[in-house]
């Protein structure tokens, strides 16, 4: 909600009880209901990104992975949470160099030991972001704060000195993007240029494969709803801390904090705590 205020007054005048899928939380401080949508959009991000950098589309006409005599491509994945790590799974399987940067260190430990010094992991520094950002020929826009809006982290003069017909994909569009120059797209109109930078930015990637999206959602959304639906939502609310973090609205309150920061406002504790 933190990026789309229409929705959330919207949200607000009815009434309801929102619960958000993208602030329900596990024992674990995962987000499980965001992560099936996460795998499916990091995963699509690299053919995206491939089909950006083709010549038709304004790209630089550039195969991810090369050819034997011809360098692959650079892929820059900005956040190595479940959506930076699924797209870095598929940018090594198509054999592209690949660098993640991450401001977690503990997050860049364990992405070096999972891909055994196949990807290139770098703290996130602002000349750390400028240095790769300008020699990638792909770059990835994979942050999440949850329930926040998404940081600028590329900004606009970066963009001005990319190389022309490099390709971005900014997979958190959901979440306002993080790519000064994003703005959300559809699929029927998915890319657009800025200074000869291809932007694909489309909202609900997921949508594009929705039979594998629907079963890969529900799987994970299945015992919540079991649970609203056996105990009432007054019950369920307050016995699972975890469903309780979903709750943003209530009957006219803000009941998430970092909705209520960016929107200004009021933050009202929830009448469940």
């Amino acid at each position: 909600m933190a990026p789309d205020k229409e929705q959330t007054q919207d949200l607000i005048n009815s009434g309801a009880i929102c619960i958000a899928y993208e602030t329900v939380t596990d024992d674990n401080g995962q987000l499980p209901l965001l992560a099936p949508m996460s795998e499916v959009a990091g995963r699509m991000s690299l053919q995206a990104g491939a089909f950006a950098l083709e010549k038709s589309r304004g790209g630089r006409g550039i195969l991810l992975a090369g050819v034997p005599g011809v360098t692959p491509a650079n892929v820059v994945i900005l956040g190595g949470g479940v959506v930076g790590m699924n797209a870095a799974q598929m940018a090594v399987g198509c054999r592209a160099n690949v660098v993640i940067i991450d401001r977690n260190i503990e997050v860049l430990r364990q992405l070096d030991r999972l891909f055994s010094g196949a990807v290139t992991c770098i703290y996130s520094t602002n000349d750390a972001i400028e240095k790769h950002v300008l020699a990638a020929d792909l770059v990835i826009g994979c942050v999440l704060v949850a329930g926040a809006q998404a940081p600028k982290l590329v900004t606009k003069d970066m963009i001005r000195r990319m190389k022309a017909g490099s390709a971005i994909v900014d997979v958190a569009i959901d979440q306002g993007g993080c790519i000064e120059t994003s703005y959300p797209t559809t699929h029927d109109n998915p890319t657009y240029i800025v200074d000869d930078v291809v932007h694909y930015c489309v909202a609900n990637m997921p949508g594009a494969v929705a039979r594998t999206s629907t079963f890969a959602l529900n799987n994970a959304t299945l015992p919540y709803i079991l649970q609203l639906a056996d105990l009432g939502y007054k019950t369920a609310l307050a016995t699972n801390k975890h469903l309780l973090n979903g709750l943003n609205i209530y009957q006219g309150q803000v009941t998430n904090y970092s909705v209520a920061q960016a929107l200004g406002y009021p933050y009202i504790s929830s009448v469940f705590a």
